[in-house]
């Protein structure tokens, strides 16, 4: 059986509070043996930490900027306090989940751009890759990090073609997921299908972002009709990458895999 790595997933979600081992349990039966788990804010850090090393999966830490609205500024000392305290903790792999999101209306902007440069110099200054957050804000992101430079992931990556090359020319890798598996998201699946091998790693960004066999409408949702996507899902998910790119499935876990490792150098001693 091919193995698997989810280098995006929040385990500690409240969608997952009933069923939590049982979840984890249907991603090793399917091959997903490591498993990152992102920090969103303060309040989850101890929580994404016990999660990792009671199931044997990896961490990381930052403030999400969707949540940078509710922080204050002594949470980056917080952050910085915890990263420094867990930085021998080998399931400490990056920073993250970090960035901006010009997508969902109303967030203060310049707070997002303040906390994200903060962190990216906390992981320069920690030598961590970073976990970064982007929807229709590539551009920014790239700016602050031609002025710091670290690598990692760029998750759920749905930009340009000149976008994706300017990552991928800075060492990052592109996350991709659920949203490739519709036949409509014509731009992430050429993304999917164009950008270099070394480019790709997967992820479900559980228990969001759920494929298309998953999604419901709001309709449905609202009949009470759930969407909750899972890690055990990454396997199907990558059968997508493997149609589009010519791969075997086998192909693809070596290739996705590798370059997860490549991205988060501590998650190889890691055993699944």
């Amino acid at each position: 059986m091919p193995r698997w790595i989810d280098t995006h997933c929040h385990l500690d979600a409240c969608e997952f509070d009933a069923d939590r081992d049982d979840v984890v349990r249907r991603a090793r039966d399917a091959g997903v043996g490591r498993i990152v788990l992102p920090a969103v804010a303060v309040a989850n850090f101890d929580t994404v930490r016990v999660l990792a090393h009671r199931h044997g999966f990896a961490y990381a830490l930052g403030i999400h900027p969707m949540c940078v609205d509710g922080a204050g500024e002594h949470d980056l000392d917080t952050l910085r306090e915890a990263l420094v305290r867990r930085r021998d903790d080998p399931r400490l792999v990056a920073v993250g989940e970090i960035g901006l999101d010009h997508f969902v209306p109303g967030l203060d902007r310049a707070k997002q751009e303040r906390f994200y440069a903060a962190q990216l110099k906390l992981a320069r200054e920690l030598a961590l890759p970073v976990l970064v957050h982007v929807r229709r804000s590539a551009d920014t992101l790239l700016k602050h990090l031609r002025r710091t430079p670290v690598s990692g992931i760029v998750h759920a990556f749905n930009g340009s073609e000149q976008q994706a090359g300017a990552f991928i020319e800075m060492g990052f890798r592109l996350g991709f997921g659920g949203a490739m598996t519709f036949d409509r998201a014509l731009q992430i699946r050429r993304l999917a299908q164009s950008v270099p091998d070394s480019a790709i790693v997967l992820e479900t960004d559980a228990p969001d972002i759920p494929p298309h066999w998953l999604y419901r409408t709001a309709a449905e949702r609202a009949a009470g009709q759930g969407s909750r996507n899972e890690p055990a899902e990454l396997p199907r998910i990558a059968q997508t990458l493997v149609e589009l790119r010519g791969w075997t499935p086998e192909r693809c876990a070596e290739i996705s895999s590798a370059n997860a490792l490549a991205a988060l150098p501590r998650l190889g001693p890691l055993v699944d």
